[in-house]
């Protein structure tokens, strides 16, 4: 499911910074002193950005700004969907699974889907930071970064939050169900 780079409209623009503002707004506690204003001129100086933070709303990752990062100027934007996001769902974890399956193979994996969208996967250390600023994936689990060592084992890590504490779990990286997705980060 590899994804076409083009310019939103303007219209399809409009719409995007009225629900990232609004989503900004609502939930003042993820981005305490920081001013849209500032976030929007920034997102309008970067057009390829905007497409990354179209294509993250457009599957179900409803992305807000989480963070900044003073030392290089960087707005984080982090999908805040209460879910692992729905359009990003039933993937494996990167090309290299997608074709070690023989059969039943899913639509494409999620490394693969984070790099077309121009977005980052989650490592497990801002999947925690994440769970600090609400409640996500609860019913659900979301791929997140791997160390090397790991997948040239075959494996993955993955991540939900269930009893309060967050649990990393590892599985074959080949492996992909209805209910694990992957979240992503954007520096803007």
């Amino acid at each position: 499911m590899m994804m076409k780079k083009e310019k939103i409209t303007a219209a399809q623009q409009d719409m995007l910074f009225q629900t990232l503002r609004d989503r900004f707004e609502k939930n003042r506690g993820r981005h305490e002193g920081m001013e849209w204003a500032k976030v929007q001129a920034k997102l309008e100086a970067n057009a390829e950005k905007v497409w990354s933070l179209y294509q993250m709303e457009e599957t179900g990752g409803e992305p807000d700004v989480t963070g900044f990062d003073g030392e290089a100027g960087d707005y984080l934007f982090v999908d805040c969907a209460t879910e692992s996001p729905k359009g990003r769902r039933s993937v494996c974890y990167d090309q290299k699974a997608l074709e070690a399956r023989k059969k039943n193979k899913p639509e494409s994996s999620a490394v693969e889907m984070a790099a077309a969208m121009g977005i980052e996967l989650l490592t497990e250390e801002q999947y925690r930071e994440l769970q600090t600023l609400g409640e996500f994936d609860r019913k659900t689990s979301s791929w997140v970064r791997t160390p090397e060592p790991i997948r040239q084992l075959g494996g993955a890590l993955f991540c939900d939050c269930r009893y309060k504490t967050v649990f990393v779990y590892h599985n074959g990286a080949d492996s992909y169900y209805a209910a694990r997705g992957f979240r992503g980060l954007l520096r803007v």
